[in-house]
């Protein structure tokens, strides 16, 4: 796994990143920090990939249990320390799973699943952080 991160010259702190596998992205800073606040910011980028990580995990794991899986969110609110380096020191993961007759037993273990011994993302950032989950399922007709 590779990427580049390039720089967007000296009016600001305008990062653009180029992923391996042919995609892009970009990451700016808050104007206090010199940014132009036009992109989300690089912290914010990890916890969007973490989110992402552990999403698709869940899929996965309800769609090969042969559950009907028709939606899947996941919202993460994140503390982090005051001094630096800023890492994350609490993270709570909200999922809402939706489907049809979905067993409450087989999202809570696909959330299980997925953060002790799929999400790479979360189990990195468990070394610095409580990681706490909270399950809601809508039943879909």
């Amino acid at each position: 796994m590779e990427c580049t991160v390039e720089w967007g010259g000296p009016s600001g702190m305008l990062f653009t990143a180029s992923t391996g596998s042919g995609h892009a992205t970009v990451m700016d800073g808050a104007v206090d920090g010199g940014g132009h606040n036009l992109a989300p910011r690089p912290m914010e980028m990890v916890l969007v990939g973490t989110g992402g990580c552990t999403a698709y995990d869940v899929v996965l794991i309800l769609k090969r249990g042969r559950h009907a899986v028709t939606g899947c969110s996941v919202k993460l609110e994140a503390e982090r320390a005051a001094a630096d380096p800023k890492v994350f020191t609490k993270i709570h993961f909200a999922f809402t799973v939706t489907g049809r007759d979905l067993p409450r037993e087989a999202v809570e273990r696909a959330v299980a699943l997925s953060h002790e011994k799929y999400c790479s993302a979360s189990a990195m950032l468990e070394k610095t952080a409580e990681l706490t989950f909270g399950v809601e399922i809508v039943q879909s007709l």
